[in-house]
């Protein structure tokens, strides 16, 4: 996942943002408020025929009244959350979404893993690439965002593992699915995948104490010419930051090989939004920004394992607009988003991608 330059969701960080208010000093009151609004989000409505939000079928757009930037749409009730067994070890926020130990940490350099830490990095980033290519193996149309959301949820429970995202600050699913116009941290609902469309699935995953984090932007059906460049531009400045990354090298240098691809295929860098130490923490230091003359402070170190994460938006605009659920984050003008991320490991003769998978044809000449 990413987070903006600073946290999950936090301006310049990677992956779901800072929001401890949330979470602190809840009046009982409160409590029963926030459930209402859970039942609420939960339950179909009947559909009426004065309100174009409520669909026949009772699904419904709760943001009725927002103005969305692109066609794109919530597709209401969110399914339960979903369950984790017991004998699953979960990270701290599973329970309150508080990540106290990230907090903890805030403002510690990165951290150098042992060589123990760094085989268990390598076990669940393996067990992550699993997990996200059993999920894009459902990618057609018809298929719901929430039907992906289960499918990554239980293969992540098969493998004794605890899907990242569940709980993180609140969040409320265990992937994030990020269609067109989304950026990141879009919410799997009751929309189906329509053939054009194209799709990000952000995995990350908790076992055995450490966290893996990778995602993938996947066509649905047939996709236009303008689709296959972004997405290709999107892997292609992800290849090319990986090849420059080994012990002694600078985190602001990579935006440096980012932001000229990117606009060679005509699109923008987000700049809100960045790569993030991951190790026994899901975020943490260091930051990495994607864009060029950046301030980014760090210099890789063998041991080291954080996310490259680039977000581009076709055109020119990097900016970015949240709908009214506090996660989605879309383009201001409604045109494609397209991301890739890996986890990688700093060796000490260059770098590990610790969630590679394989080629894929259609990202490539």
């Amino acid at each position: 996942m990413d987070v903006r330059r600073q946290n999950w969701s936090v301006p310049h960080a990677t992956s779901l943002g800072s929001r401890d208010h949330i979470f602190v000093g809840r009046s009982a009151s409160r409590q029963d408020k926030t459930h209402k609004v859970i039942h609420d989000l939960v339950a179909p409505r009947q559909p009426l025929l004065d309100d174009p939000n409520i669909n026949k079928d009772g699904t419904f757009n709760p943001f009725g009244q927002f103005k969305f930037t692109g066609s794109l749409r919530p597709r209401y009730p969110l399914s339960e959350k979903r369950v984790v067994p017991d004998h699953i070890k979960r990270p701290d926020y599973a329970e309150d979404g508080v990540p106290t130990s990230e907090s903890r940490k805030n403002g510690q350099p990165p951290k150098i893993l042992t060589l123990e830490e760094q085989e268990k990095m390598r076990t669940v980033c393996r067990l992550a690439r699993e997990v996200i290519d059993i999920a894009a193996s459902h990618i057609r149309p018809g298929v719901t965002t929430d039907f992906i959301d289960e499918i990554v949820h239980n293969a992540s429970i098969e493998r004794n593992g605890y899907p990242s995202p569940l709980n993180y600050r609140g969040y409320p699913k265990s992937v994030c699915t990020s269609l067109n116009e989304v950026i990141c941290h879009g919410i799997p609902d009751q929309r189906k995948l329509q053939e054009g469309d194209i799709l990000n699935i952000d995995v990350s995953l908790y076992y055995d104490g450490y966290h893996a984090d990778l995602n993938e932007t996947y066509p649905v059906g047939r996709v236009d010419d303008d689709s296959k460049r972004l997405m290709r531009a999107a892997r292609e400045s992800l290849d090319e930051a990986i090849k420059i990354c080994k012990p002694g090298a600078l985190f602001r240098d990579l935006g440096k090989v980012i932001e000229p691809i990117a606009r060679t295929a005509g699109c923008a860098v987000v700049r809100t939004y960045c790569g993030h130490g991951v190790n026994d923490l899901f975020h943490c230091a260091p930051n990495v920004p994607h864009y060029a003359k950046n301030r980014a402070v760090g210099t890789m170190k063998a041991g080291m394992t954080f996310t490259i994460e680039p977000m581009l938006n076709l055109g020119t605009s990097w900016d970015l607009v949240h709908w009214p659920d506090d996660w989605t984050a879309t383009t201001v003008d409604g045109k494609r988003s397209a991301q890739f991320e890996e986890t990688l490991l700093i060796t000490d003769s260059g770098v590990e991608v610790l969630t590679a998978g394989k080629r894929r044809d259609d990202l490539y000449d």
